[in-house]
């Protein structure tokens, strides 16, 4: 539970279908915004940019989810106060006092870039903390929220196969449009992450892509984005269990600078339930149906 300045929040939420339907499951791990009062007043951060980390209104574009038969679950903790989108412990020793664990991971990239577990930065690489923090509170953090939401994860995963006999995470994020170009300048719509072919069959990741660009989308596969810590977690092809990033635009539906929702949003959204119903329609048809003749 979070306690904001609105009130008791609880840090994430899961909402299912009356009934699984899909070997489906979602999950948004960067679009919370219910900020602790406590991690505020201990920012060095004013006005809104401590929320220039966040995956804008990703949990509402794809908030059909559930009625098209799958789970979706989405943190709403921000992730500049704890991102579950790293291994569980990586952590800057310098950001903290007190004791850390020994198993800590400390020589990570993502720790060395100050995008942690416990993350020193947002993006533009503004500073979030104005001291130290008690290493405490760093580990209650993962304790509490991180660890549970983790189990939360897994469970669905696992509970997906077993009923299905395979399972697809799809892993949804945002991506500011200042994204690094790629050759010609051009910055993609969406990113399509499979940790370079690792995460998910290739036959799933073609597809996703196929139906992502029949809407019009320019899509790209794994630049500048393959993936994080989730994708690389729980893809497991050889096990049936498949990981795809997807990154979107915030541009193509948001304002930014702002953190509102602009015209474009309602086109983004009737666009990704095409996409969804489309993609998991074919999916299932392709490797499930086959699989029940046998």
């Amino acid at each position: 539970m979070l306690i904001t300045a609105a009130g008791p929040c609880p840090a994430f939420e899961l909402f299912e279908p009356a009934r699984q339907t899909s070997p489906f499951v979602f999950c948004s791990a960067h679009s919370g915004r219910a900020y602790p009062a406590s991690f505020l007043a201990s920012t060095r951060l004013k006005g809104t940019a401590i929320r220039r980390s966040e995956d804008l209104f990703v949990d509402q574009l794809f908030d059909f989810v559930p009625g098209l038969g799958a789970p979706f679950l989405i943190a709403r903790f921000p992730r500049a106060y704890l991102d579950v989108n790293r291994e569980p412990y990586e952590l800057d020793p310098a950001m903290f006092e007190g004791e850390l664990p020994a198993h800590v991971n400390s020589t990570s990239a993502r720790v060395a870039g100050g995008l942690g577990t416990i993350p020193r930065i947002v993006a533009e690489r503004q500073e979030i903390y104005a001291g130290k923090l008690a290493a405490e509170e760093a580990l209650a953090r993962i304790e509490d929220i991180y660890m549970p939401f983790h189990e939360t994860l897994a469970g669905l995963i696992e509970r997906t196969v077993e009923m299905f006999g395979m399972a697809i995470l799809i892993d949804c994020h945002s991506m500011p449009s200042t994204v690094r170009a790629l050759p010609g300048g051009r910055r993609p719509d969406i990113v399509i992450g499979d940790r370079f072919g690792t995460s998910a069959g290739a036959r799933i990741v073609a597809a996703a892509t196929a139906r992502l660009s029949a809407l019009g989308w320019d899509v790209r596969r794994n630049k500048p984005y393959a993936g994080g810590y989730v994708t690389e977690r729980y893809g497991r092809p050889r096990r049936g269990v498949h990981a795809i990033q997807i990154e979107l635009n915030r541009a193509l539906y948001a304002d930014e600078a702002n953190f509102l929702p602009h015209h474009g949003f309602e086109a983004m959204r009737e666009s990704l339930r095409a996409f969804v119903g489309f993609f998991t329609a074919e999916m299932e048809a392709e490797l499930l149906r086959p699989a029940a003749a046998e």
